[in-house]
């Protein structure tokens, strides 16, 4: 079976800011711009870098160095800490400017929105993607600061979308289309598509396809059967031709939370402090999407570089914090822990709605239990992150602050 390319008119827009969490904190502050910054988890040597700035990019310094290193590059590079409330800000009025021109707006992250313009009314009116891109970049600048940029692409499907906004970085626009794919993708490497990683890159390498064109040509069964193995391959010989894959919206598979420790320790009764306030956030965000949970997944890593993660499935759905820590703690206090905790972390999965869940004519303890997680969510909503809290948690409100994940656009 062979599919042609793609020839429609290219109606989807990738914007993303650029270097969004320096960029932003190089607006908020004149000081900073025009120099060589970086955003980082913790500003430790074993930090990782979150974001950086454009200038300390052309110095070698990208995301996933830690800041040791970083320094070692560039001894004079500015190293700050992530301020989650001001990049949230920044979130909400990047997607009040786009809602200026449609509602069909999807955030794929704090910093990234895709935009279909098929129903628009600017289209309607016969005006250009790009001179929309253009209109959008001033509004940007007018709403957000002189010296925040972003960077647009368009094409008929999110992935060469997304591709195009990143050719000509920074402040760049570049449109993708059935004529110029080909050309497109013979100056590209593989590793420049959006989501070929290395693992990806080795296994097309494997089969002989060194390049995007080769990729392109590869028949469809090779890619299914020897490639990928599985639909995967299907997808791919789509997405590559400008046929819409990503915009299907998978179930939501989990919920999770995870800390870098700053002090490491072995001191469980420390851990399960911590343990609770992640069980929080990460009950906040099972229950503010309506989900309960029948599986608990806890990890630890260690300062020796070892490993211990555990799985358990339930009988019985969670869904309040005190259910979901309960549930944890479990499998913290079953490992003993010989070396220090660096990082830990807990997720809930095997995710169910909670319309689904079946009333007991008689009293029920975890109806009373739900009752009282869902009336603490509202206190908080209200008043603030973690006003009413597990008497576990006092004294903790500078710990496991509000980080904004890569990737995500939870303000949880």
């Amino acid at each position: 079976m062979e599919i042609d390319l793609n020839y429609n008119q290219p109606l989807i827009m990738h914007v993303d800011l650029n270097s969004c969490f320096a960029m932003i904190e190089q607006q908020a502050n004149p000081l900073l711009r025009n120099k060589p910054i970086a955003v980082a988890a913790y500003n430790t040597p074993r930090g990782i870098i979150l974001a950086a700035s454009y200038e300390a990019k052309a110095l070698g310094i990208k995301v996933g160095v830690n800041v040791r290193d970083a320094k070692i590059i560039c001894p004079e590079i500015i190293i700050l800490t992530p301020d989650p409330d001001k990049y949230f800000d920044a979130h909400y009025r990047f997607k009040k400017i786009l809602l200026n021109y449609t509602n069909e707006i999807t955030p794929k992250s704090i910093d990234e929105f895709v935009i279909d313009f098929s129903g628009s009314i600017a289209i309607q009116q016969g005006l250009s993607l790009e001179t929309i891109g253009k209109q959008i970049k001033q509004d940007i600048r007018r709403e957000l600061g002189e010296y925040v940029t972003v960077n647009i692409g368009i094409a008929a499907n999110r992935f060469l979308a997304k591709l195009a906004a990143g050719l000509k970085k920074p402040d760049g626009m570049d449109k993708i289309t059935a004529a110029n794919l080909r050309k497109t993708y013979s100056k590209l490497e593989l590793i420049d598509l959006p989501g070929i990683n290395i693992h990806y890159k080795s296994r097309l390498n494997l089969a002989g396809i060194y390049t995007p064109i080769e990729f392109l040509d590869a028949p469809l069964w090779k890619l299914k059967n020897e490639v990928f193995k599985s639909i995967l391959g299907f997808y791919w010989y789509l997405r590559l031709r400008g046929h819409e894959i990503d915009s299907i919206n998978f179930s939501r598979k989990s919920f999770g939370q995870q800390y870098a420790l700053g002090q490491k320790t072995t001191n469980t009764t420390e851990l399960s402090r911590l343990l609770m306030k992640l069980s929080e956030k990460a009950g906040r965000r099972l229950r503010k999407e309506g989900y309960q949970a029948l599986g608990i997944h806890f990890w630890m890593s260690f300062d020796d570089h070892t490993y211990y993660a555990k799985r358990h499935q339930l009988r019985q759905p969670i869904y309040s914090t005190q259910d979901i820590f309960r549930q944890a703690q479990k499998l913290l206090l079953a490992y003993p822990i010989n070396a220090k905790v660096t990082n830990l972390g807990v997720s809930v999965y095997r995710l169910q709605s909670i319309k689904h869940q079946q009333l007991s004519l008689f009293d029920n303890p975890l109806l009373n239990s739900n009752s009282l997680a869902i009336a603490s969510d509202k206190i908080n909503n209200q008043y603030g992150e973690f006003t009413l809290i597990p008497a576990l948690m006092a004294n903790m409100q500078e710990v496991i602050i509000k980080r904004v994940a890569l990737g995500s656009v939870d303000t949880n």
